[in-house]
C-alpha cells in the first residue's frame, strides 16, 4: 500500500496517473492546499518543501521501514524503479527519458505555473510578467512539439514517465489561452495520452469539492499567510 498525499492539480495528477498505470494499491490522503494543510508538521515530515504530492511506500523494495518521497520527478523515478516499468533500463533510453522528466520539472511545469499565476490568479495583472511567461510557455510548447515530431510517438520514444510528467501540465492549455492547433505534434500526442483508461482513472481521483478561491485562500497560497504558516510549522518541527 502506498499513501498518496494529494490535491487535484497538475502535479498531483502526475502521481495518481502513474499509480493507476502501474496498478499499485494506494490510499489517497487529501491535502487542502487552500486551507494551508501543506504547512502542517505531519506533512512537512514527508514533504519538507511543503508542496503536494508526496508518497509513503509502506512496502519498499528493500523490505525496510516505510519510505517517503517528495518532488514529482523523484516520485516518478522511484515508482518506475520499484516496478521496472515506464523507465528504460538501457543507458541511452534511461538517460533520454530522465532528461525529458527534468525538462518538465525545470521548464514546462514552472513556466506554465508562473504564466497561470500571473494571467489567471494574481490580484494585480502585470503586463510584463504575463507577457514574459506566456512567451516562455509558448517556446516550451514549441520544444515539446519538435521532440514529438522527431519521435512520431511519445516524448522519449515509448510511453514513459516523461509523458506522465508532461501531460498534466499540457491539460492547462485552454485555461491559459493556448490552442494545440498551433502545435500539431502535441495535439496528436495529447489526444493519445488522454485516451488511455489509466490516465482517465488518474484524473478522476480525488475530485474534491472545491472551496471558493477567496482572499483568504489567496493569502495562504501566495502571500503573507503562506510565510506565517511556514514560520509556525518550522517552530513546531523544532519542539
Amino acid at each position: 500500500m502506498i499513501d498518496l498525499y494529494y490535491a487535484p492539480t497538475p502535479n498531483g495528477w502526475k502521481i495518481s496517473i502513474m499509480l493507476e498505470e502501474l496498478g499499485l494499491s494506494y490510499n489517497v490522503i487529501p491535502v487542502n492546499i487552500r486551507a494551508g494543510e501543506q504547512f502542517s508538521a505531519e506533512f512537512l515530515a514527508i514533504s519538507p518543501n511543503n508542496r503536494i504530492p508526496a508518497i509513503v511506500d509502506r512496502a519498499p523494495a528493500d523490505g525496510g521501514a516505510p519510505f517517503s518521497a517528495f518532488e514529482t520527478g523523484a516520485i516518478l523515478v522511484y515508482l518506475a524503479e520499484k516496478t521496472g516499468r515506464f523507465l528504460p533500463s538501457d543507458l541511452r533510453g534511461r538517460s533520454t527519458t530522465i532528461q525529458w522528466v527534468m525538462w518538465q520539472m525545470a521548464g514546462l511545469g514552472p513556466m506554465l505555473g508562473q504564466h497561470g499565476h500571473f494571467a489567471l490568479y494574481a490580484a494585480e495583472k502585470i503586463p510584463y510578467a504575463i507577457s514574459r511567461y506566456r512567451d516562455e510557455a509558448a517556446r516550451l510548447y514549441g520544444v515539446l512539439d519538435r521532440q514529438l515530431g522527431k519521435t512520431s510517438a511519445y516524448v522519449a520514444g515509448d510511453y514513459s514517465i516523461a509523458d506522465i510528467a508532461c501531460f498534466p501540465w499540457a491539460m492547462t492549455h485552454k485555461a491559459q489561452g493556448f490552442t494545440l492547433d498551433d502545435y500539431p505534434n502535441v495535439k496528436r500526442w495529447y489526444a493519445e495520452v488522454r485516451a488511455r483508461p489509466q490516465v482517465q482513472a488518474g484524473l478522476a481521483i480525488g475530485k474534491f469539492v472545491k472551496e471558493p478561491f477567496d482572499e483568504e485562500s489567496r493569502k495562504i497560497m501566495f502571500g503573507e499567510r503562506a510565510r506565517s504558516c511556514w514560520e509556525r510549522s518550522s517552530a513546531w518541527s523544532s519542539w
